[in-house]
């Protein structure tokens, strides 16, 4: 999350914190706010609203810190504010004086609900799901709390009161619920540097250096003892896995040729398995 969106206006990062008080003395500084909030009413300027900006910019770090307590580590403050930051602007637009409420009482909820609305739409899971989610996990917890054991997919449906086709459906959604990031701290490692999801997780593309020599020394076990036409047509047969016939163009061989020179090797080392195995057995 490093450059955040709302309503198509893009505000970076390095905004929010160009945007702290900037200490310098204004006209308005020592005018009761209720007479800066009718000047600009009566004729908003860009130096006003500036003016309410870092005023109130206490109030969007206060909001973004609250709500940053309850997300994961790799979400940055400072977007939230960038966010928040908008939220402000808005309600400066739309203080209303007549309603004779305080700004500070007015702007919080927009901001809070600025960067809401944002991390509601950075999240692919739809509302609908994380609510079926919710109902199935306090199911549990509350049948696990009563009985003291784990609960079981029977008693949570019944809990909810809906069938088993119906349970299935809120099963899977909640499946769908479990997104993390792989550059979140995984756990604190021994060393200055802590470990993340991306560093454990396992890549199943990734060949294992044991295979790959255990391969390699199979390949050569089979190919020992063999011609240089043999030993290649067991390597594009079964490593490169090419036809008879596409073996026979590589080697300017008629593809019958190929298929009974194939024959003839998987009868010699037929042969060579046997009598090393007799081998073993006698040793």
């Amino acid at each position: 999350m490093t450059t955040t969106r709302t309503s198509s206006r893009y505000i970076s990062r390095s905004s929010a914190r160009h945007a702290e008080p900037s200490n310098r003395p204004t006209p308005y500084d020592d005018m009761p706010i209720e007479e800066v909030w009718k000047e600009y009413k009566a004729s908003p300027t860009e130096e006003i609203r500036n003016f309410f900006i870092e005023k109130y910019l206490h109030l969007v770090r206060y909001n973004a810190e609250r709500i940053y307590a309850r997300l994961p580590d790799e979400v940055d403050i400072e977007d939230l504010m960038s966010v928040g930051l908008f939220g402000l602007m808005d309600a400066i637009e739309k203080y209303d004086l007549s309603r004779e409420v305080k700004f500070e009482t007015f702007c919080a909820p927009r901001i809070s609900g600025a960067i809401l609305d944002e991390l509601r739409s950075m999240d692919w899971v739809p509302r609908l799901v994380r609510h079926r989610s919710s109902k199935v996990e306090q199911a549990r917890q509350q049948i696990e709390k009563e009985t003291g054991r784990r609960a079981t997919d029977d008693e949570i449906a019944e809990r909810l009161n809906i069938d088993e086709e119906e349970f299935q459906k809120f099963r899977r959604d909640s499946k769908a619920v479990g997104v993390t990031s792989i550059n979140r701290k995984c756990f604190p490692s021994d060393g200055s540097r802590d470990l993340r999801e991306i560093d454990v997780i396992k890549d199943d593309a990734q060949a294992s250096p044991v295979a790959l020599l255990q391969r390699r020394d199979l390949r050569e076990l089979i190919t020992k003892g063999l011609t240089r036409a043999e030993r290649l047509i067991v390597i594009l047969y079964y490593y490169e896995a090419m036809t008879m016939k596409e073996i026979g163009a590589t080697l300017d061989l008629s593809e019958s040729r190929v298929s009974q020179m194939h024959s003839s090797i998987l009868a010699r080392l037929k042969a060579q398995m046997q009598h090393r195995m007799r081998e073993l057995e006698e040793d």
